[in-house]
């Protein structure tokens, strides 16, 4: 087990908590990382762009001028790539980027990046994370308290909290989430991943 340092909400060290060595201690693998980023962000792609071949764009059904007598280089079509306005040789086609990724290889990827933002003091556990009303005002306070201002945070909740939500939904930079809704490409765009006490046992529990 792996000893964690527990702040209060005003900034303040309370006490250490245990940490499951597989998850804080893990060896960090750069292609592991990378290939479960390529896998989520491909996955967020719609894959909609579209170009049309010489044989779908509309016109050019004629031959432009006869093939030899002209003086000019012979040509089939005014819908030919090499004319303005013609087909687009090798364009993009509608098609999906997603690509499944087993369980096991993307709780790695995720565990592997957990652990180096602990190695590299990026990582805040908070004993409690609540405000008494929805303001950002509050939550502003609170983010300045622990240190964290200006900077892009992920921050996982142990559970549903409406008030800290909607609190930080307008600062940007600032993601809340629940433990399994922790992603990888949240994980590694982050300046600092603050963790809430009780979502520490759910995140051993999704990725362990």
């Amino acid at each position: 087990m792996v000893e964690i340092k527990v702040i209060n909400k005003d900034g303040k060290e309370g006490g250490t908590i245990n940490g499951d060595d597989r998850l804080f201690t893990a060896k960090y693998k750069e292609a592991l990382v990378h290939q479960a980023l390529r896998a989520f962000r491909g996955g967020l792609r719609a894959g909609t762009h579209s170009t049309k071949t010489r044989g779908e764009v509309r016109g050019g059904g004629r031959k432009p001028w006869k093939q030899k007598g002209t003086g000019r280089a012979r040509s089939g079509s005014i819908r030919s790539p090499l004319w303005n306005g013609g087909g687009v040789t090798f364009g993009p086609k509608p098609r999906d980027y997603s690509f499944a990724l087993p369980k096991k290889m993307k709780k790695a990827a995720l565990r592997t990046v957990v652990s180096d933002r602990l190695e590299n003091g990026m990582l805040k556990v908070v004993d409690e994370i609540k405000l008494m009303k929805a303001r950002t005002k509050e939550m502003v306070a609170l983010l300045s308290k622990l240190g964290l201002s200006e900077k892009k945070i992920l921050m996982v909740l142990s559970s549903e909290n409406k008030n800290v939500e909607l609190a930080g939904r307008n600062i940007p930079g600032l993601i809340i989430v629940k433990p399994e809704a922790v992603n990888i490409f949240d994980l590694l765009n982050c300046e600092c991943l603050v963790l809430e006490k009780g979502a520490i046992l759910e995140l051993e529990k999704n990725l362990l």
